[in-house]
């Protein structure tokens, strides 16, 4: 079982920088695909941010390409998402994850944490 635990987040002033990290347990860190998602009060559906695979391999969504960075830490089985130059539409709440199988956007990220809250002011 994969559990997901979330650190960071906050408000911050649009320009600003935040992270977002998450510690998982439970599983074969590396063989795990690892991303983030976030969601926005009233939407149903999560928007999948950044992944990222065991060999360091990123992906990210083009709203976020250019300012947010995904890393991992395969030995203390962490991952982490700078995200700089923040904007009001990144408001969200931010959900780490974790899959299985190829490792980008569209992976299948069946685990979930609860979520930090991201708030950016204008």
């Amino acid at each position: 079982q994969v559990e997901l635990e979330e650190f960071g987040g906050g408000s911050v002033q649009a320009g600003g920088s935040l992270s977002v990290s998450c510690v998982e347990s439970g599983a074969t860190y590396s063989r795990l695909c690892m991303g983030w998602l976030r969601q926005v009060p009233g939407m149903e559906r999560h928007e999948v941010v950044a992944a990222v695979d065991s060999s360091g391999r990123t992906s990210y969504a083009s709203s976020v390409k250019g300012r947010f960075t995904i890393s991992r830490d395969n030995a203390k089985n962490t991952h982490t998402l700078q995200m700089n130059n923040l904007k009001p539409e990144d408001t969200a709440m931010y959900l780490c994850a974790a899959g299985v199988g190829y490792c980008d956007l569209g992976t299948d990220f069946s685990w979930r944490g609860q979520g930090t809250q991201v708030t950016v002011s204008s």
